[in-house]
């Protein structure tokens, strides 16, 4: 047998009690995933936060009086390290741009199935990026033509890896298409991240469109 799934503690934030409450239960049935909070708004959620030992935070959108991305703004500058899934019945293209922006690993809508969820949740704890792809087309249209900053050259391995990693593919399934090991993927991608100064994946598709849109 393999070695053990590291255990994914989750704060919950979401203003629907009987959604949010549902919800817990059914994550609550996967072995690996444990609730550690849960609350109806982001100022619950900030004080939650360090207190519940969240390492990742399933976060809705619209929270009543606030938005999520107060949270998400909040969270950071608090220091917190985790990975933030926005789980969302529905989301304006400019705030996805933005929640992208200020670092979330991941969109996901709330139609998808609970197992749906929890396979996405164990990808952002890897280190992936889970983003709708209905948002793709914002983030290209959000790109500011205008700038032309000073950036690494890439090489044509970085552009390929890069072109995967827009489609939402792994480290294996990456590694499949590219027929090298997933161990050579990775360091690939932490040459990129080193070359582009980012430290998620979601921050390395801003990154990229932004200043290499033209050679991708």
């Amino acid at each position: 047998m393999g070695a053990p799934t590291q255990t994914i503690h989750l704060l919950l934030i979401d203003d629907h009690a009987m959604f949010r409450e549902g919800l817990a239960r059914m994550i609550e049935r996967e072995p690996d995933l444990n609730i550690v909070g849960q609350c109806a708004s982001a100022t619950e959620g900030l004080a939650l936060l360090n207190k519940s030992g969240a390492s990742m935070v399933l976060l809705d959108v619209d929270l009543g009086t606030e938005r999520a991305l107060d949270f998400v703004i909040n969270a950071r500058r608090r220091g917190f390290e985790g990975q933030i899934l926005v789980v969302t019945a529905g989301i304006s293209d400019q705030e996805a741009v933005q929640l992208v922006q200020a670092g979330v690993a991941g969109i996901l809508h709330k139609h998808h199935s609970t197992q749906v969820l929890a396979t996405t949740i164990r990808q952002v704890a890897q280190g992936e990026v889970s983003l709708e792809k209905a948002y793709l087309g914002p983030l290209f249209r959000t790109v500011d033509r205008s700038r032309t900053p000073s950036r690494p050259r890439l090489t044509e391995r970085d552009k390929t890896v890069l072109r995967f990693v827009f489609q939402g593919l792994s480290n294996r399934e990456i590694a499949g298409r590219l027929e090298i090991s997933e161990g050579a993927v990775k360091a690939s991608l932490r040459q990129v991240f080193g070359k582009l100064g980012v430290r998620t994946r979601a921050q390395l598709v801003k990154v990229a469109l932004e200043q290499y849109r033209d050679e991708l």
